[in-house]
């Protein structure tokens, strides 16, 4: 029994990007292919990707 199920394709480069059973909305999983990492944003009736937001430096402020 597998614990990866193929969900959708990368944003960037078109590659199936894997996501764990057990995978909640929030997560963020990166591409295999180029890198680029996805957030989920939704899991049912299927698992759907977005590009995941860039983390900014808030400088101390």
């Amino acid at each position: 029994m597998s614990n990866l199920t193929i969900a959708s394709v990368c944003l960037e480069c078109d590659t199936e990007v894997a996501v764990p059973t057990g995978a909640e909305l929030g997560d963020i999983l990166a591409c295999r292919g180029c890198g680029q990492e996805h957030e989920v944003v939704e899991i049912s009736p299927t698992v759907r990707l977005d590009r995941a937001p860039e983390i900014e430096e808030d400088w101390g402020e």
